[in-house]
């Protein structure tokens, strides 16, 4: 941000640039007023780094990560590598479990594996330590959340999702004022009841200067949590939402007068009448910082269905003006997601992407369907099958009816294919009219 401000140009700036087909300096304009990051660790390498704000791609992140029930570190580094295959811009590792030894392991992994920007939720790391420590999460203290970070960051973490909007005010007024669904946030919950526990200010908040300083330092992005975010669809645009939300814009202008980069994270649970007045409230408050939002999931009656859910709120978001997706996977609310449901998460969340992006952005962002629609055209079933966002599902689905490979139509239609029917015709009508 520091480089967009005085005027000059970074490699990556140039390489985002050329990838999202503008000029540079639109890239280099929208850093300097905070309207587009690039986030990047200056302690690793990404290939390629990549842009997201007003006026590029929206883009998408997949959640993998342990938990104390089931911590497997391998399934896990597959799982990361699976959700950038089928099409995750970014990472985020969210492990808990089961010791801090294996989250730390996990996280390594990921980032000498991958490279693609890698995010991470430090306070899951600090809660480990406390338990290990002190016994209780409760018990952290204000180095256990600070250090987490700067370990993190000296590995090469890319961008931190931090609570700093979860303040002593907002926490007081959700015991008089219950919710619904309370709080859902598992970073939210911790800082809750540690303030509740301890009855003194959010430290992140209180002490965010020395945060900004460390994200000068590393070169990471900050992506101010949603703590008081809504876990169901009563709780949708209520007053702690709102209030997180005020305290967060605030925050983001801090950080930007130090030329830390930082984006803001969403709902949640919403409507889909809600969706569009939450991106806009969040557009005219952060000044169009980039925002980051889970889903949304327009309904709460669909378990093992979710990925739709999302994809659902997603679309309708990312038309509004969200910036980037954060998928869910059919296992939200049930369990810890497997290999395939991943996948599946990170299909939906692309589709909704990609459909936002044909809309906002027209040839810039549907070449991949043209090639689709004209092998579809031409019956060329292995081009379809080569040009589908799963093409192995595509040629199972394909061939599973005896469909083979010299079959010019497919079981659904068969003989009565429209498209080799008009084919016939119009061939006919030449020979007829050579004649």
């Amino acid at each position: 941000m520091k480089s967009a401000k005085n005027g000059s140009i970074t490699k990556e700036m140039e390489i985002v640039a050329k990838n999202e087909q503008v000029n540079v300096d639109f890239i280099r304009r929208g850093i300097e007023k905070g309207r587009i990051i690039i986030p990047k660790s200056n302690r690793r390498q990404l290939e390629p780094p990549i842009g997201i704000g007003k006026g590029l791609l929206v883009k998408i992140n997949a959640n993998i990560g342990s938990s104390k029930t089931v911590c497997n570190i391998d399934e896990e580094l597959e799982k990361a590598k699976i959700a950038v295959k089928f099409g995750a811009d970014t990472v985020m590792d969210l492990s808990t479990g089961i010791t801090e030894s294996n989250v730390q392991t996990i996280r390594k992994q990921i980032l000498d594996q991958l490279k693609v920007p890698i995010g991470t939720v430090p306070i899951y790391q600090s809660a480990l330590r406390a338990i290990g420590t002190k016994g209780a999460i409760i018990h952290m203290d204000e180095d256990d959340m600070f250090n987490v970070i700067e370990e993190q960051a000296k590995e090469g973490v890319d961008f931190f999702t931090i609570h700093v909007g979860v303040t002593k005010e907002i926490v007081d007024y959700l015991v008089d004022h219950p919710r619904t669904m309370g709080v859902v946030s598992r970073g939210g919950t911790f800082l809750a009841s540690w303030i509740l526990e301890n009855e003194v200010e959010n430290p992140y908040n209180r002490r965010y200067d020395y945060l900004l300083e460390m994200a000068q330092e590393y070169d990471f992005t900050l992506s101010l949590g949603d703590g008081m975010r809504p876990g169901c669809i009563f709780d949708s645009t209520d007053y702690v939402q709102i209030q997180e939300l005020l305290e967060i814009s605030k925050l983001v202008k801090r950080a930007w007068k130090e030329n830390v980069q930082v984006m803001v994270e969403g709902p949640g649970h919403i409507p889909s009448n809600e969706i569009e007045r939450n991106v806009k409230l969040q557009k005219s408050l952060c000044d169009e910082a980039p925002f980051y939002v889970l889903g949304p999931l327009v309904t709460d009656i669909a378990p093992g269905y979710d990925e739709l859910v999302s994809a659902i709120g997603g679309t309708i978001a990312g038309l509004a003006g969200a910036d980037y997706l954060c998928y869910v996977t059919p296992s939200e609310h049930l369990g810890l997601p497997t290999k395939e449901e991943v996948k599946r998460g990170v299909i939906a969340s692309k589709i909704a992407a990609h459909a936002v992006n044909i809309a906002k952005y027209g040839k810039r962002a549907s070449s991949w369907d043209y090639k689709m629609d004209i092998a579809r055209k031409n019956l060329d079933w292995e081009g379809m099958i080569k040009h589908s966002i799963d093409p192995d599902l595509a040629r199972e689905v394909h061939y599973r009816n005896g469909n083979a490979i010299d079959n010019e139509v497919c079981s659904m239609c068969g003989e009565f294919c429209a498209i080799k029917l008009l084919k016939d015709v119009l061939e006919s009508k030449k020979k007829h009219s050579k004649k």
